[in-house]
């Protein structure tokens, strides 16, 4: 993976290009990117979904999502992962809602376009400021216009997910067990592992791993060394 200079601390630039498989996780930011080449099958809230060359991948902030390649050869992808409340501002001074994504694999020549145009114009030195701009503008609009729709309500999780959510939260580095996490629930382990699946479609682990590496990213943004986020936020190495 590399991970180009972004002239705006809220958009990350990445260009990925791999074999593997990745477990089910979810982002902070609102992502979208294009398939370089390659083809590349997810797991999504609608099922499964597949996007090949020259297609766009989107996900909303904090869905969860699974990817692994559509055959035996790697694909590559460029992704730029946005702060979604600066994305929010930006659409509502467009007169616009804020982009809730419908489908995280579409076909949309122009939207490869702008993106496209975004991604080099951002990873560029010196950035061009105005069309940097332009550039984010048409795309989040495009976005708006063609492949979002209003937020559903949104479910509020039951007090036992809620207590997990929560005492994880709160200390994700510091360890913890299932048999731990049930009785702070209420609940018998079986229980808390069917309901937390049910309501946040990944087990405590996975979600516990994602708020760790969450963690530790932002230690790094930081200018942490490598082996302090490493022992500071859970892991091993």
């Amino acid at each position: 993976m590399m991970q180009h200079r972004s002239p705006l601390p809220w958009i990350e630039a990445r260009t990925l290009l791999s074999d593997r498989s990745f477990p089910r996780h979810s982002h902070d930011q609102l992502g979208v990117g294009v398939i370089v080449f390659g083809a590349h099958r997810s797991w999504s809230g609608i099922g499964q979904v597949e996007a090949r060359t020259g297609d766009i991948i989107m996900v909303n902030p904090g869905e969860m999502h699974d990817g692994l390649p559509a055959g035996d050869a790697p694909r590559e992808w460029r992704m730029l992962y946005f702060d979604p409340a600066v994305v929010a501002r930006l659409a509502e001074a467009e007169g616009a809602a804020s982009p809730e994504i419908v489908r995280p694999a579409a076909t949309d020549s122009a939207l490869a376009t702008r993106l496209a145009e975004l991604f080099a114009t951002l990873t560029e030195e010196p950035p061009d400021l105005l069309l940097l701009e332009q550039s984010l503008v048409r795309l989040v609009m495009r976005i708006v216009h063609r492949h979002s729709l209003r937020p559903p309500p949104v479910r509020e999780a039951s007090p036992a997910v809620r207590a997990v959510l929560a005492r994880i939260d709160e200390d994700p580095a510091s360890p913890v067990n299932l048999t731990e996490l049930a009785a702070l629930a209420g609940v018998s382990r079986f229980q808390l592992l069917r309901g937390f699946a049910r309501e946040v479609v990944a087990t405590p682990h996975a979600y516990l791993v994602q708020r760790r590496v969450h963690m530790a990213r932002r230690m790094l943004a930081g200018g942490q060394p490598i082996v302090e986020v490493a022992i500071d936020s859970g892991f091993a190495d």
